[in-house]
């Protein structure tokens, strides 16, 4: 029986202490709106039809105050009754809720659902063919974000031990995909907020493709095959033009051939013709 008493005791002292904060929250929260208004306590009395002495002890915190006098005071400064008990966005947006169809409460419960599923941590991944910018995009973007940049065919350079050139003319493709897929696997694995730069054919592989869509936050960097290929040979790089007269339609031909796998990831940005610093302003709005 002693215990019994000292437990009870004890959660009613919690549930005071915990009435008395509550109080204190509304009565300051009632004295900032009628100073906002500059009202005086017997100003809002007549409006709200609570004594004066009441509305005393209320925003002193003493007053346990009934919900329907609490209402009326709501009423009298033109507040929502929820105002009082949580934080002002919060609130604002409970009372835009309340308000709504069927329909669009459903709407909104999906959308969180949505948000509820998505990654929680911050792994972007960047895709497009070379010229599309990754690189220069994707160090911006991981500075403004205050997170690590990491250029993939460089992981998988390191995790080879062979430059991409090797790879491909002593392993073959096969090779490249599976450490491409490892190399990836590592990343999520790490658990670290990156933006990450995509070798332009990631999409072409199942594996790696279904591994970013799940995993990440897949930002296509979207030109048109001029674009591209004005910003390769922006770089000094005429080995495409020079080594093969059909460079510029197998460049026209592989946009075409992926541009449906591309457009599957979740934000789309279209950089042609525009600044680096716009399509940077861009990609982090959409994030």
């Amino acid at each position: 029986m002693q215990a019994e008493y000292c437990t009870c005791g004890r959660l009613h002292m919690q549930y005071t202490a915990q009435m008395e904060s509550l109080l204190t929250l509304i009565g300051a929260r009632v004295r900032r709106r009628r100073q906002a208004r500059d009202w005086t306590i017997k100003s809002l009395a007549e409006r709200s039809g609570v004594s004066v002495r009441f509305l005393i002890d209320l925003e002193k915190g003493r007053g346990n105050i009934s919900v329907g006098r609490l209402s009326g005071i709501a009423d009298a400064l033109g507040e929502p009754l929820v105002s009082f008990f949580l934080d002002a966005p919060i609130a604002r947006i409970v009372s835009q809720i309340e308000g709504l169809e069927s329909a669009q409460l459903v709407t909104i419960e999906r959308t969180i659902a949505a948000f509820e599923g998505a990654p929680s941590r911050r792994f972007v991944a960047l895709l497009g063919v070379r010229g599309a910018g990754k690189t220069t995009v994707g160090r911006h973007v991981a500075e403004r974000l205050g997170i690590d940049f990491v250029e993939l065919d460089a992981r998988i350079e390191a995790l080879s031990e062979l430059s991409l050139a090797e790879i491909f003319a002593i392993h073959g493709e096969p090779y490249y995909r599976r450490i491409e897929f490892e190399a990836l696997s590592e990343l999520i694995a790490d658990g670290r907020d990156i933006v990450v730069a995509t070798g332009g054919s990631v999409v072409a592989h199942d594996e790696s493709w279904r591994l970013l869509r799940e995993h990440s936050r897949t930002v296509w960097l979207q030109a048109d095959a001029q674009e591209h290929w004005d910003r390769v040979l922006g770089q000094g790089d005429h080995r495409p033009m020079n080594e093969n007269p059909e460079a510029f339609a197998q460049l026209q031909a592989l946009l075409q051939s992926r541009a449906s796998r591309y457009a599957e990831a979740e934000i789309v940005v279209d950089t042609s013709r525009r600044t680096v610093q716009s399509v940077i302003d861009d990609v982090i709005a959409a994030l």
